[in-house]
């Protein structure tokens, strides 16, 4: 016994500090490879498609440029969640519009690149206009960058709690859900009133919120009820080491390096963020994929718990007793 202790030791802190190795990997990987690819923006009027070639010669990969007919258009794209910026040529020079509610992080760079833009005579500099401003008292996104990582581990504690404290697998979905109907209300509240992050209906803020909670500690509380404790293990490390760092909440998916940007709006901490962004600042434009992958993730987790509580059942079933055979 004490031979294997040294070894056991051993191989917990081996085991340890690969799990920090790859935690610090997942969290900081993706905001040092934080770049511009094919980020959606469109140009339209007399010089756009000059502008169009100039940015493929410039800044190659960096933005997927289409030409719109006119401004009206441009808007349209914007707050139709199809670009997240324009910029519009005119005869006294060019304009850039953005959308820092869609991305604060893509409206800077896309600021800067107004700056290096000529006008007539070699004038050099755009008027930038934000078309879908984020909320004022979170001009950068950096207080809605900050809920989503509490959203999640919140989440994730919630459904370890219920694991241990709730037996029965009926009473412990009940409780996930209540959970998440309650923690929808109350985040909310707190978004939109103390913090003031968040504009939009409180009522579909809270609907949101409660379907992104109830998306994560669903499916950690299914995972674990089908798999027992590795299942809490394997729901960590999905929403948390995989889920956070590709939600894309501080930026933008397109930033993020490929694929794992899209990769996490699959996920539903990068669904959830791309949601609540559609329904408090975009009227629900561009929502639907975002809304079906939380939906999607949600009825997995019921459908988990629904596994665990009939294995349970029948782990429980009292076996019959074998009639002793005759005598002959």
């Amino acid at each position: 016994m004490r031979s294997s202790l040294p070894s056991r030791v051993l191989g917990v802190a081996v085991g340890a500090v690969l799990l920090q190795l790859i935690m610090i990997t997942a969290f900081a990987w993706p905001s040092a490879r934080t770049g511009p690819r094919d980020v959606p923006i469109v140009v339209t009027g007399p010089q756009a498609s000059a502008v169009a070639d100039r940015l493929e010669h410039e800044r190659p990969g960096a933005f997927a440029v289409e030409t719109r007919r006119d401004e009206a258009a441009a808007r349209e794209a914007l707050t139709d969640r199809e670009a997240y910026g324009a910029i519009v040529t005119t005869p006294a020079g060019p304009r850039v519009l953005t959308a820092s509610a869609a991305s604060p992080m893509v409206a800077q760079q896309l600021g800067a690149l107004a700056e290096k833009l000529t006008g007539p005579q070699g004038a050099r500099g755009a008027a930038v206009q934000d078309v879908v401003a984020a909320d004022s008292h979170d001009p950068r996104g950096t207080g809605f960058g900050a809920l989503v990582l509490p959203l999640i581990m919140s989440g994730l504690a919630a459904a370890v709690l219920l694991t241990f404290a709730i037996r029965a697998v009926a009473w412990r979905a009940a409780g996930v859900v209540l959970f998440a109907a309650l923690g929808g209300f109350g985040v909310a509240a707190l978004a939109q009133g103390w913090l003031s992050l968040l504009p939009g209906s409180y009522l579909t803020l809270a609907g949101v919120l409660a379907l992104s909670i109830l998306a994560v500690a669903g499916t950690v509380a299914g995972l674990a009820a089908a798999l027992g404790r590795a299942g809490i293990g394997a729901g960590g490390l999905l929403m948390l080491l995989l889920g956070n760092p590709l939600s894309a909440a501080s930026s933008a998916p397109e930033l993020l390096p490929r694929p794992w940007g899209e990769i996490g709006q699959f996920l539903p901490p990068g669904a959830a963020v791309t949601l609540i962004r559609s329904t408090s600042f975009f009227d629900g434009a561009g929502a639907a994929r975002a809304l079906t992958v939380l939906a999607a993730w949600a009825a997995a987790g019921l459908a988990l718990l629904a596994v665990g509580a009939l294995r349970r059942r029948t782990e429980e079933r009292p076996v019959p007793e074998r009639a002793p055979a005759m005598a002959g």
